[in-house]
């Protein structure tokens, strides 16, 4: 029989002085027993995993020495041929743990992949709660949480980065849907400015960076608002910080002119 794939929630970041209190407050006590119970993983990086699972022990004594735990790496540089062999304890009855860099596998992360693959081998899947950056951000954004959709990174190419963002705000406004997008971190005023920039004066943008963290911050203005900040050196301060960017497009509605004036004298 083979063992259970458990897909284990990891912090967004966190400073060492608030590690118990923040753990406390976004991981499940039962998570965290089901987590440190755990002897094999498959981890997008295994130095981010040993320094989670040491803090895990804090609360709850693992399974085993920390240096004796089985972990591979499953990143965006593991071929597909590869990810056979990562289910081996599971089809050996072993349970296995997938854990992302931040927040929850498989969500933006080449984890989804694994868990694909173990549906296809009869696996069973199980999911743990714990914190996503997007519905955070999504939450926090008073944006439409009815209608949204990811879309990950954005083309590096200034041209086509702004050609999508049309793209993405005409959709946006079609199906008034929230669209979701991530910067690697050293990036982020780029994006903000090109959101800015490329989106109608009216389109709200939220900004939502260091989430669950003390330093958290989360901001939602019009693209004319965005704008201004910017030119006035007044943008977040969310350099080399995770963020989540969000925007919805406004329905404009033109203005006719009145009948008469369109009317020729005769």
């Amino acid at each position: 029989m083979s063992g259970t794939l458990y897909l284990i929630p990891n912090t967004l970041g966190c400073a060492e002085d608030q590690q118990q209190t923040l753990l406390q407050s976004i991981i499940p006590d039962t998570v965290q027993q089901m987590s440190a119970g755990l002897t094999h993983f498959v981890v997008e990086n295994a130095k981010t995993t040993r320094a989670y699972l040491k803090m895990l022990s804090q609360q709850h004594p693992l399974a085993m020495p920390l240096q004796e735990i089985v972990m591979s790496e499953l990143n965006v540089n593991t071929p597909p041929a590869a990810l056979e062999g990562l289910l081996t304890p599971l089809l050996a009855g072993h349970d296995l743990g997938l854990i992302s860099e931040a927040g929850v596998p498989a969500v933006a992360d080449p984890g989804a992949n694994l868990v694909r693959l173990a549906h296809q081998r009869g696996i069973r899947v199980r999911p743990l709660v714990g914190p996503s950056s997007l519905l955070l951000a999504l939450m926090a954004s008073g944006l439409n949480g009815q209608s949204f959709a990811f879309h990950g990174y954005l083309p590096t190419d200034a041209a086509q980065r702004a050609k999508r963002i049309k793209e993405l705000e005409d959709r946006s406004r079609k199906e008034k849907q929230t669209q979701l997008l991530i910067e690697t971190p050293y990036r982020n005023a780029a994006m903000l400015e090109a959101l800015a920039n490329s989106c109608h004066p009216g389109t709200l943008i939220c900004v939502a960076t260091d989430l669950s963290l003390s330093s958290e911050i989360i901001n939602t203005r019009t693209a004319a608002e965005w704008k201004a900040k910017i030119q006035a050196n007044k943008a977040p301060d969310f350099h080399k910080k995770p963020s989540v960017f969000l925007f919805l497009a406004q329905i404009h509605i033109k203005k006719k002119n009145d009948r008469s004036q369109n009317l020729k004298l005769r």
